[in-house]
């Protein structure tokens, strides 16, 4: 069946981040203020020509007793089913990597490939309580919130690893928390579990830290500069990177509206600067379109790009302050 009234306390995020409120909510309490005043549009500048790395915002999910996720794999179902198992009596719900070509809920099931995070909340009788509080019209059509009883097979098929995932989505998966962490090896099942922080725990960050190895740019103009660079120069990205916009416009609209009912800001200024932000991934997705005909687009892009940084910049009041 699909969700009805849980979906509603989830803001329109990436399948990422959706899944990551709902499943750090109960243990982090204040995780939509820190997802709002973290928001940030990351980018890594030292990667090779026609390359990008993306950091939506740093992490969110640091417990008060000093656990944080990271991700854990299986090559063999039976070893996953029993660590899920073993990870849903210990933390009654686990934070699962499915596969939208297999998720009969999916808007892309039957179509493509992607890692989509979603949330096992009960296991019986060899069958598994699958929540998805993702919700968004994708280029494969309408998808919808779904809570439902599938079985084990079923769950086996859902969570089936991806077959040699290309570099950006490798990127993606390995910065989805805000900070690049390892990934467990290709073609094995993958979940997420609680492990001791990394780092001396109480211990304060620095700030605005790096989000991974590499070099970094956190200022907004100069990443979305450098992302128009690369859109300019190598057509192909305006494709690879589309989701990766996308989820950018949603976390930045997300930030906006909190900085609205939380901050004051003005409504009709957040407004524009939202339209802003929706306007380029559909652009985008134009000019990857026009491009794959052989008509590169790319003052198209450079225009889109353009008016956001405008936009950004006509917003008198400040944002919450990014992390």
């Amino acid at each position: 069946m699909f969700l009805t009234e849980a979906p509603a306390t989830m803001p329109d995020l990436s399948c990422y981040t959706t899944n990551l409120l709902a499943h750090l909510t109960p243990d982090v309490p204040d995780v939509r203020r820190r997802l709002a005043e973290g928001i940030r549009l990351a980018v890594r500048t030292d990667l090779p020509s026609g390359e990008l790395a993306f950091s939506h915002h740093p992490r969110v999910d640091t417990t008060d007793d000093g656990r944080e996720l990271a991700y854990r794999g299986a090559a063999d179902w039976q070893a996953a089913r029993s660590a899920l198992l073993d990870a849903l009596h210990r933390e009654h719900r686990v934070l699962a990597v499915g596969n939208t070509r297999h998720l009969p809920w999916a808007a892309a099931h039957g179509q493509a490939d992607a890692p989509h995070w979603l949330l096992i909340r009960d296991h019986r009788d060899d069958r598994w309580l699958i929540a998805d509080h993702f919700a968004a019209l994708t280029p494969f059509g309408e998808q919808e919130p779904y809570l439902g009883w599938i079985s084990d097979a079923e769950l086996a098929a859902a969570l089936a690893p991806l077959p040699e995932p290309p570099p950006e989505v490798t990127r993606r998966d390995g910065l989805a928390l805000g900070q690049e962490v390892p990934l467990p090896p290709v073609g094995h099942y993958r979940w997420l579990d609680r492990q001791p922080v990394t780092r001396a725990f109480g211990a304060a960050p620095a700030p605005a830290p790096a989000p991974g190895p590499g070099t970094w740019t956190l200022d907004l103009e100069a990443s979305l500069t450098r992302i128009a660079d690369v859109f300019r120069t190598d057509p192909t990205a305006l494709a690879r990177y589309g989701d990766d916009l996308w989820a950018a416009a949603r976390h930045h609209a997300y930030q906006l509206a909190f900085a609205v009912t939380d901050a004051g800001l003005d409504p009709e200024r957040a407004a524009a600067v939202s339209a802003a932000w929706n306007e380029l991934p559909k652009t985008l997705r134009f000019a990857a379109q026009s491009a794959a005909r052989g008509r590169p687009r790319p003052a198209v892009v450079d225009r889109s790009i353009e008016a956001l940084l405008t936009a950004q910049q006509a917003l008198s009041t400040d944002l919450p302050r990014k992390g």
